[in-house]
């Protein structure tokens, strides 16, 4: 057994509504992997370190789209589950149905692995507790799915259950974690950068994600573990960054470059190595973090428009981006004196 992990971002760049970093964790069966590691291709790229019979290590090739081809397509998609980076599911104006499609399966599958309930029905169980004491977000409710229909979640969440049960992995984590403007602004003002507080969300989420995978059930021995991460900016150094999260272990520096930076910790059969990556959407875990976090990301959006342009007559959304951000805040500013809403609290300083 391996496990994998991929982790991605959405909502860098705006000054309005939320950052949100998600992480994506699987489970790969040991036997299949390396019987089938002995059949791939160099194309499928991300690498597991296992255990040969005779106790070398060597290094096992695995590509989850070619696992999970049967249910699977990394393009939208009708009669498959489409799994990419987000920005190829998602354009404004075009509906949230691919990117809500993958989500909610997703979190039907983790629930269901964990004996949980079905995946959230509103926005009030997916998303209000990790929102802030904001009228524009507190009082917003809606039913999920918005664009999908709880049919074709259904059925693509069956026949998902059962390709990842003949291909002998499991789904059995999907996170997010949201940053809203106050504590973003705090962030960057503590790291020095954006960027730094970006790098330091996301590996606090991996440090998280990686704490509350479950035991093997087939084993007690610890097992193999590769994550890829999307390269934060222009960022090739994240060494230090990964001491300070796991100060308890001493990190190998593999490789540090432009098109990737590696590094792994741990003894041959439990090794942990890790991938900061350019296109790290090309890895179906990392897509998967793409679109949960750009998902969780536009309901936070659709929350933050519904309360002002319910209250200001001909204001027009905003995705929250630097030019239209101004715009918006100069139509809402009037409003927001009266509520005594801070900038500190709306708008990112960077």
């Amino acid at each position: 057994m391996a496990w994998m992990i991929g982790i991605d971002e959405a909502g860098y760049g705006p000054n309005l509504g939320p950052l949100v970093v998600a992480a994506s964790a699987w489970w790969v069966e040991k036997e299949r992997l390396e019987a089938r590691g002995k059949r791939l291709g160099k194309e499928e790229s991300f690498g597991v370190s296992v255990l040969a019979a005779a106790g070398r290590r060597r290094s096992v090739e695995i590509c989850l789209y070619r696992r999970l081809e049967a249910i699977v397509s990394r393009t939208a998609c009708d009669n498959k589950l489409a799994i990419a980076d987000s920005k190829q599911l998602y354009k404004p104006g075009h509906g949230l149905r691919q990117l809500e499609r993958g989500v909610m399966v997703g979190l039907g599958a983790c629930h269901a692995s964990s004996g949980g309930i079905n995946p959230p029905a509103r926005w009030g169980d997916l998303i209000a507790q990790h929102a802030p004491a904001l009228p524009c977000y507190s009082d917003y409710d809606c039913a999920l799915p918005i664009d999908a229909t709880t049919e074709e979640i259904t059925d693509l969440s069956q026949r998902f259950q059962s390709a990842c049960v003949f291909a002998g992995v499991k789904l059995t984590s999907l996170r997010a974690r949201l940053v809203y403007p106050q504590e973003f602004n705090e962030l960057t003002t503590h790291y020095g950068t954006k960027g730094a507080a970006l790098s330091h969300v996301s590996i606090a989420l991996l440090r998280d994600t990686f704490d509350s995978l479950p035991p093997n059930p087939q084993s007690p021995t610890p097992s193999p573990l590769h994550v890829v991460c999307d390269k934060h900016g222009g960022r090739n150094r994240y060494g230090a960054l990964l001491q300070h999260h796991f100060p308890d272990v001493w990190i190998d520096t593999l490789a540090e470059s432009g098109p990737a930076s590696r590094y792994a910790w741990g003894p041959p059969e439990s090794r942990v190595d890790i991938c900061f990556r350019v296109k790290g959407e090309a890895e179906l875990p990392v897509a998967l973090a793409s679109m949960t976090a750009k998902y969780h990301r536009e309901l936070a959006m659709r929350a933050f428009n519904a309360f002002w342009c319910a209250r200001i007559p001909d204001l027009r959304p905003t995705a929250g981006y630097p030019t239209d951000a101004k715009r918006y805040k100069a139509a809402i500013a009037v409003l927001q004196k009266e509520l005594e809403i801070e900038d500190d609290v709306l708008w990112r300083w960077r």
